[in-house]
């Protein structure tokens, strides 16, 4: 397993770099100081996590390739043509959020269901007082549950590990990621969350929900799974990397809102965390998506209300309404608000850190096999089953208030004040909050008007034990979420703290609990606007909102003081060459001069080349684009010499295309516009084309000629040597570029009209530090 080796050295010596500090002012390097005391040439790995599976990746053509086959299909689009274009938009865009509204509500549906009914069963066996069978069918339904996720990502879907996020920001940042929106991999990851989150793992559905909700606007988009792709017409409109990229957009947000029944959240999830290119269409597009989700998700809530879907109803859905709650808070709730927030800041970044490190740790143990990885999963499930089901044990029995008699004890069903091993009319406060579902445990650590149900040590115990399982049972090979377990510790604490301020606070332990898991999500993941959207559409009651964003920006600022956002943190560790929005200080100490200096020479084609000329170097290079230059043109202006004009660039994919379409010349000459449209058309540039080793090219076809200009993209973007990298990196990533061509400062007679061409990896701070060591010393003025 030579791969993900790869993948963790490049990234241990990438944190590394991020660890060497120095004293000297990241400014204090001239633009005028030689730069060029490089150690090797500048490369790359072209290797990355994807999921659980170590993929070869490559970057995504987000730009408009402006050939002539673009120009005149363009030229004949007609205003019919367009408004289907547009009107189709929007029908995949209501698409999207109908499969993920419908896909949604039958996996909490299922969720609901199948752990209910495991937990009524555990709850019989403890009533009869037979603790040690009530343990063995927990433990053992939740090893086999956990065993049909491992399996099913592990054997057919390494994909669908994880929670997906990381690999969609990745995607919409330009890095494709093989098989990560594949019907497989859409499978895998509504059975495998199912059995996931049944099986009692400290994890959430909401993270593989945004993922569900990817993979089925990527597959709207290209018109079904790869093996039986529909090939309608109309279809191939959306057959391009740009148009994916906004479906995808779409199902991101329509998943947030699945998971939290938040449409505005979710629009400004994508907006905020994953998506790296905005524009007001897709805006209005994302929402209307999570407009159908939600409106979905109400019709089947109020079907099921009627006791037509088992014990789902009430619950499988985030849900705490607290609109008829009179929020009052004074000048001093300020101060324990604020502690509310630093302590999510501190615990959010100290959950972050020692994450890395547990993923890494599980790094090295998953690429030993399958075995491994079905090992670590299980021995999961069974500490996991053995922690929820034991610790229930230690709370001591607390008596049920006299008022609240009809609810207290429990019966085993929804709900608080679970009865558990305790005499009646006493309760267990910790199995209240244990033995039960994720989204039940959610309600009811959040329940307002019960200032005394839970105990200061059944908090600590239930604390302490979801911080643990929460850093174990992520990075198993199981799809999962962050969002749940973040709740639920930050929750706790919320009450912890409230109970700590006793009669110094009017504002209700319940509040408290919301505030803590907003500071802990807001700690770990970074996020505020749409964070804060989505509890003020979970409370449902706008007197939280003044606090809730009080809170969110404090932890935000606390956390970022100490290391990266957790989904940050999963990109590096996963090697994706995820573009940050905000270039190193370091980085305007060097140019794009330099670093074509330390490249290989750039590869050029000719305007009308042999076809030797091509098999040659497409066999050579793994390059996926190639600067077209001209020998011999008169300019329009100047004198009437020969001169050498930088036609634009060709795409590897493109030239696969004429080698097997076979667009051959038996003489140097331009090939006429009909010669090119009766080959293809324009709907063929958008298809990847294989590889060069399923080409086959006689060798009396190798002296022929191809014309390459009707193929070439003759506006590509071009930057002057003398530009500095961060302004470069800047211009790459907001106009979402593949390549990036490096032109000369001066011309002159001789000089090339291309120094170089600048791609994703080239621009990665590691890759650029691997070369010119020394800027290592300035690393230390990086913001977080």
């Amino acid at each position: 397993m030579e791969e993900p080796r790869l993948v963790q050295e490049a990234t241990t010596n990438d944190i590394n770099g991020q660890l060497n500090e120095d004293e000297r002012d990241p400014e204090s390097n001239s633009m005028r100081q030689p730069l060029l005391k490089r150690n090797r040439t500048l490369s790359s790995s072209p290797f990355a996590l994807v999921g659980a599976k170590v993929s070869h990746i490559e970057s995504l053509d987000y730009e408009i390739n402006e050939n002539d086959l673009f120009k005149h299909d363009w030229r004949r689009r007609s205003r019919v043509q367009v408004l289907q274009y547009v009107f189709l938009k929007w029908s995949l865009a209501f698409l999207v959020g109908l499969l993920t509204g419908v896909t949604a509500t039958l996996i909490n549906l299922a969720i609901e269901n199948i752990a209910g009914y495991k937990l009524r069963a555990v709850v019989d066996y403890i009533d009869n007082r037979r603790y040690l069978m009530g343990f063995a069918y927990f433990a053992g339904a939740n090893f086999v549950l956990t065993l049909i996720a491992a399996l099913l990502c592990v054997c057919f879907a390494p994909t669908a590990a994880g929670p997906g996020i990381p690999e969609i920001k990745a995607y919409l940042n330009g890095v494709d990621t093989p098989n990560m929106f594949g019907a497989t991999t859409l499978f895998v990851k509504i059975i495998g969350s199912i059995a996931a989150v049944s099986a009692s793992l400290d994890l959430g559905k909401e993270g593989p929900l945004v993922h569900i909700g990817a993979c089925f606007a990527s597959l709207l988009g290209q018109g079904g799974p790869d093996n039986y792709r529909l090939k309608w017409r109309w279809l191939r409109y959306f057959n391009n990397d740009r148009d994916r990229r906004d479906l995808i957009t779409s199902g991101s947000s329509s998943g947030v809102c699945a998971a939290f029944r938040s449409p505005v959240g979710g629009v400004l999830f994508a907006l905020e965390e994953v998506a790296t290119w905005w524009r007001s269409a897709l805006l209005w597009r994302t929402f209307f998506s999570t407009a159908v989700v939600v409106v979905i998700l109400r019709a089947f809530i109020e079907y099921c209300k009627s006791g037509n879907c088992g014990l789902f109803g009430r619950g499988g859905l985030i849900m705490f309404d607290v609109s008829g709650v009179s929020v009052t808070y004074h000048p001093v709730d300020i101060i324990p608000i604020a502690l509310i927030g630093i302590i999510g800041g501190l615990l959010g970044s100290l959950y972050n850190h020692v994450l890395h490190k547990v993923l890494r740790l599980y790094n090295l143990i998953n690429e030993k096999g399958k075995l491994h990885k079905l090992l670590l999963a299980l021995s999961v499930s069974l500490f996991t089953s053995i922690g929820m089901y034991g610790l229930p044990f230690l709370a001591k029995c607390k008596p049920c208030d006299p008022s609240i008699q009809r609810s207290c004890p429990g019966t085993g069903g929804t709900g608080n004040f679970k009865q558990f091993n305790c005499p009646n009319g006493y309760y267990n406060d910790l199995a209240t909050l244990l033995l039960t579902t994720n989204d039940d445990a959610v309600r009811n650590i959040f329940s307002i008007n019960t200032p005394g149900e839970f105990q200061v040590s059944s908090l600590i115990i239930y604390f302490v034990l979801y911080c643990i399982l929460g850093l174990v049972t992520f990075g198993i090979a199981v799809p999962s979420g962050l969002f749940l377990p973040i709740i639920l510790m930050g929750s706790a604490y919320g009450r912890l703290l409230a109970i700590a301020m006793g009669s110094y606070t009017k504002i209700d332990p319940g509040l408290y609990a919301v505030l803590g898991a907003a500071s802990l999500m807001a700690g770990s993941m970074r996020m505020t606007v749409s964070l804060c959207v989505i509890f003020l559409e979970l409370t449902n009651n706008l007197l939280l909102l003044p606090i809730t964003m009080l809170v969110l920006l404090i932890s935000k600022s606390v956390g970022d003081c100490f290391n990266l956002s957790i989904y940050e943190i999963i990109l590096e560790l996963k090697g994706l060459p995820f573009l940050d929005a905000n270039p190193d200080p370091w980085m305007r100490n060097i140019t794009v001069g330099e670093l074509a200096d330390v490249k290989p020479p750039v590869v050029t084609l000719r305007g009308i080349e042999k076809v030797g000329r091509i098999v040659e170097v497409l066999k050579n290079t793994t390059h996926n684009g190639f600067p077209v230059v001209d020998e011999g043109v008169v300019p329009p202006v100047g004198l009437p010499i020969g001169a050498t004009e930088l036609h634009g660039i060709v795409l590897r994919t493109h030239l696969l295309l004429v080698l097997k379409k076979k667009l051959f010349l038996h003489e140097r000459r331009r090939t006429e516009e009909w010669e090119v449209r009766e080959k293809f058309s324009w709907i063929d540039l958008a298809e990847r084309w294989g590889k060069i080793e399923d080409v086959a090219v006689t060798k009396s076809e190798m002296e022929m000629y191809v014309d390459l200009h009707p193929l070439t993209n003759t506006t590509p973007y071009t930057v002057v040597e003398s530009m500095s990298v961060a302004k470069a990196m800047v211009l790459f990533r907001q106009v979402g570029l593949r390549h990036m061509l490096i032109v000369p400062k001066y011309q002159a007679a001789g000089v090339s009209p291309v120094v170089g061409i600048l791609t994703r990896q080239d621009l990665r701070a590691h890759n650029i530090l691997s070369v010119f060591p020394h800027l290592v010393k300035s690393k230390s003025g990086k913001k977080h």
